[in-house]
């Protein structure tokens, strides 16, 4: 079975900002490493709320939904919020839809590819930061 890679937000929005078309360096990667991208809510609504062309963000949505999707079920989002508490309790107050990604991967396998620090401090999750 491939890995799984659930490119995270700032992935995304870090190629546009830069001129580029995020989805084409993604799927050489993923076919160079016999992987599999993967998204679910949370990134698909943080990506899309910031695109302000109707023609890009309905690219953009087209192509989010031939991806496999990770559902956000309620062990989904119990896994999230247990994430919540136990991590403030140790004084590292994370972003809440960090945590639902990282939830969302936990539950999947997947690996999360980012350059966001907070997945890092995530317990078990596995954070890559390039492909």
């Amino acid at each position: 079975m491939p890995d799984l890679i659930l490119p995270d937000s700032n992935i995304y929005i870090g190629a546009l900002r830069a001129g580029n078309d995020p989805f084409p360096a993604l799927a050489a990667a993923i076919e160079r490493d016999d992987a599999e991208l993967v998204t679910c809510g949370m990134v698909v609504m943080e990506v899309c709320r910031g695109l302000r062309d109707p023609k890009l963000l309905e690219r953009f949505r087209e192509r989010f939904r031939v991806m496999l999707f990770l559902p956000s079920t309620s062990q989904v989002w119990e896994r999230a919020t247990h994430l919540a508490w136990a991590l403030d309790r140790q004084g590292r107050t994370l972003p809440a839809p960090d945590l639902l990604i990282a939830a969302c991967a936990l539950h999947a396998g997947a690996k999360v590819y980012t350059h966001d620090a907070h997945f890092r401090e995530i317990p078990g999750l596995h954070v890559i930061n390039s492909l």
